[in-house]
């Protein structure tokens, strides 16, 4: 398209959310992270159907993972002069599509695959998702709009996947990924309905890709994502081998929950705040987290304590993905899709390198040294996030001081994406 098409702003006036809008693109990351972390909790069965390896049959998180880190980048940049709908729609259906052929096929290849294009789908709807929802509402709330948007994540971890696992042993979890297309294809109607559509770039308009994380501001969150969900990772995936010893192997489940439902409050508290006190709640978000991982270095072998250290790690978590989001959203500019999807890529790279730092460590210092390199990799975030006051976390004065800059002849009617 040579002509972007025009749209009205949402007024100032309206202090309503889009909350159809919205919840619809937060149901799309809960299928997002039901579809990625479903078959942790189902790998005896799947394995035996397949016919494989428990081993091989985790890879299917692997490749998953690998398809979203490949894709977020090249695929964004790639449809960035797409109408917004339309690719939240492609999206939403590459997962009806993937979800479909792993229920139904006893081929392990043709399973990888399906896996593969499930994290394809995915790190293009998650550079996607955070635009979306700041673009249906007016600045002054585009951090509530993504702290709903992005809700769909907490969900699923905390709720969705442990009723998903149980539920695949009552109806098999061949079902269970069957019922994920359904709310797929329940999902485009809901998207249809009631998910305003927006233009996507104007070519002529869009800056070259290697050219956004030099925009003053991107490099700091990018830096900030990457450390702290490096930090959270090795300890997360890890978290079991660390219960075993101190007695509480049994409830790795209870445990988990503690941390899932802290995370629900920390991103409701983070909607509420991140429009007005983004560089206070990474902070926060940080120290929290180093507060916890401390505790556990210290006092781990005491079960009361690693209960209280799981509280307090989720909510320095929960609200993270928002916090950065929003970030990188403010910092980016027009750019900010590009910039979602290098955020996509390093929390992806975090993810693998987590897991992946992990082993080692647990391999070689025991899993007692967990708790002390993730406390090293988040205050590295700490501290990258306190010295970025100028850009990529500045306070509430110099975020009203620049909005105020731009006078409303500056502002485009439309957002511009890069390549």
């Amino acid at each position: 398209m040579t002509h972007a098409t025009r749209f009205r702003r949402p007024s100032p006036r309206d202090d309503r959310l889009p909350l159809a809008g919205l919840l619809a693109l937060a149901t799309a990351g809960f299928v997002t992270i039901m579809t990625e972390a479903l078959p942790a909790g189902i790998l005896p069965a799947m394995s035996a159907d397949l016919g494989v390896s428990e081993s091989a049959a985790g890879q299917s998180v692997m490749v998953y993972a690998v398809g979203s880190l490949l894709a977020a980048v090249p695929l964004t940049a790639a449809t960035a002069t797409w109408p917004r709908r339309r690719l939240l729609l492609t999206a939403i259906s590459g997962f009806a599509l993937a979800n479909t052929v792993t229920a139904v096929s006893s081929s392990y290849p043709l399973t990888m695959t399906a896996r593969f294009l499930a994290g394809v789908v995915a790190g293009l709807l998650w550079a996607l998702v955070a635009g979306y929802a700041r673009r249906m509402v007016p600045a002054e709330r585009r951090g509530r709009a993504t702290a709903v948007a992005m809700a769909g994540t907490p969900v699923a971890l905390s709720i969705g996947v442990p009723a998903g696992t149980s539920l695949a042993g009552l109806v098999g979890w061949r079902s269970t990924f069957g019922i994920m297309t359904l709310l797929s294809l329940a999902l485009v109607v809901w998207v249809i309905l009631a998910v305003p559509s927006f233009p996507g770039a104007v070519r002529e308009s869009r800056l070259p890709l290697r050219k956004v994380p030099a925009i003053p501001g991107v490099a700091p969150v990018l830096t900030v994502t990457l450390t702290f969900v490096l930090a959270h990772n090795l300890l997360y995936t890890y978290i079991a081998p660390f219960l075993g010893p101190v007695g509480l192997a049994d409830r790795v489940d209870v445990v988990l929950l503690t941390f899932g439902v802290a995370s629900l409050g920390s991103i409701l508290a983070t909607g509420a705040l991140v429009d007005r006190h983004l560089r206070r709640l990474m902070i926060a978000g940080c120290s929290l987290f180093a507060a916890a991982a401390l505790l556990l270095g210290l006092l781990g072998d005491v079960p009361a304590l690693v209960y209280v250290s799981a509280a307090i790690w989720g909510a320095g978590f929960g609200g993270a993905a928002t916090v950065l989001q929003t970030a990188s959203a403010e910092a980016a500019g027009a750019a900010g899709d590009v910039a979602q999807s290098l955020i996509v890529t390093c929390w992806n790279i975090g993810i693998a390198g987590g897991a992946a730092a992990g082993g080692v460590l647990l391999g070689t210092a025991g899993s007692g040294s967990l708790p002390w390199w993730a406390l090293v990799l988040v205050a590295a975030a700490f501290l990258v996030t306190v010295t970025s006051r100028r850009h990529g976390f500045p306070n509430l004065a110099r975020r009203l001081a620049r909005d105020q800059a731009l006078s409303p002849a500056a502002r485009p009617d439309e957002d511009v994406t890069p390549v």
